[in-house]
């Protein structure tokens, strides 16, 4: 990337830190395959075990590490082969969710994108699938008050863990990409095997596939990197929701709990399209909504299920910080977004 450019979409993805890549070099020196019975294999089987017990440290888990391709995977994997009767998840979820879900119970939610806790029932075998942090607004559900007795708690915790402390649920997906591990690695945490139904094949039968080894060395390198950096990002996006709304933009889900590292603002008057150029020519990358999608520039399905209209939702934009971004960056978006809307008033 060049040197002038300023990177506002680590909820995308994030670069890799130093420690993941120099991990990844180390498992690039490992080629056998773990699964192999020979001296080369059983050290690569050595390794891979030891990364699983270091990101369950990381993470605090005391459950089972299932290493997938990602949380997109790692959230097939967990709603499709559950031993469950019935799955409520909510309008506001990633489309990873919804798309291996066309049949669930769909959740209410409010005009701040918090699940409606009313709506919550009780009931064996059923599985609640819940984002801990939505990756366009950062709302942070309430995950704590959604255990209900015989209810399998699955948390989609891609934008959260490696930020945030893991919430008390059954299942958790986590993605390498967003914590400064390299894309193409994740996981799916489990806190008994016996939820899920066996598949053949690797890790421990749940999922077929050689494990990329370099990858989980550097996913878990990447867990135990610097983590302190979360205060910093709270002060930079105060700093910039108070130069949005000055400058007469509105802030998604303003008065929620929102994580530090994503904020998500309304231009009115200028379409997200249109900002998304002009931001980029400015050398500034930002994105409308999930990475997922974006490229399509669909109306986001989350700001509808909000209350949004289409008019007022197809001028959000997302912006999202990552261990570098500095209270400089924050001021070039601000200045470059101030001017942008006032060459429009």
């Amino acid at each position: 990337m060049a040197a002038d450019r300023l990177y506002l979409d680590h909820a995308a993805t994030t670069p890799m830190l130093p420690e993941a890549k120099a991990a990844m070099v180390e498992g690039m020196e490992r080629w056998a395959n773990p699964s192999s019975p020979h001296a080369e294999g059983r050290a690569a089987r050595a390794a891979l075990e030891d990364a699983r017990s270091r990101i369950a440290t990381a993470l605090e888990w005391t459950g089972h590490v299932l290493f997938t391709s990602g949380a997109s995977e790692a959230i097939a994997i967990g709603l499709t082969r559950a031993k469950a009767s019935r799955i409520a998840t909510s309008p506001v979820e990633h489309d990873s969710v919804l798309r291996v879900t066309p049949k669930a119970d769909r959740l209410l939610v409010t005009s701040e994108g918090l699940i409606d806790l009313r709506n919550l029932d009780e009931g064996t075998g059923q599985i609640i699938a819940v984002q801990h942090v939505n990756n366009e607004t950062g709302v942070i559900q309430p995950l704590d008050q959604m255990a209900r007795d015989g209810v399998i708690l699955f948390a989609d915790c891609a934008q959260s863990s490696g930020k945030l402390p893991l919430p008390e649920a059954d299942m958790i997906a986590i993605s390498a990409h967003k914590f400064g591990g390299p894309p193409g690695v994740g996981a799916l945490l489990v806190r008994d095997l016996a939820l899920l139904e066996p598949s053949g094949g690797q890790e421990q039968g749940y999922r077929a596939g050689t494990e990329n080894l370099p990858a989980v060395l550097a996913m878990a390198a990447a867990l135990e990197g610097p983590g302190d950096w979360l205060t910093s990002a709270a002060r930079l996006r105060t700093r910039l929701d108070a130069a949005i709304e000055e400058a007469g933009g509105e802030i998604i889900a303003r008065d929620a709990s929102r994580i530090a590292t994503i904020a998500s603002y309304r231009m009115p008057g200028i379409s997200a399209r249109s900002q998304l150029i002009q931001f980029d020519l400015a050398g500034i990358s930002v994105s409308a909504g999930s990475a997922c999608s974006s490229g399509s520039l669909k109306t986001s399905h989350v700001l509808r299920a909000m209350g949004w209209d289409e008019a007022a939702a197809g001028e959000v934009i997302r912006v999202s910080f990552g261990p570098c971004t500095s209270e400089a960056d924050i001021d070039r978006f601000a200045d470059q977004w101030i001017k942008m809307a006032g060459r429009l008033r």
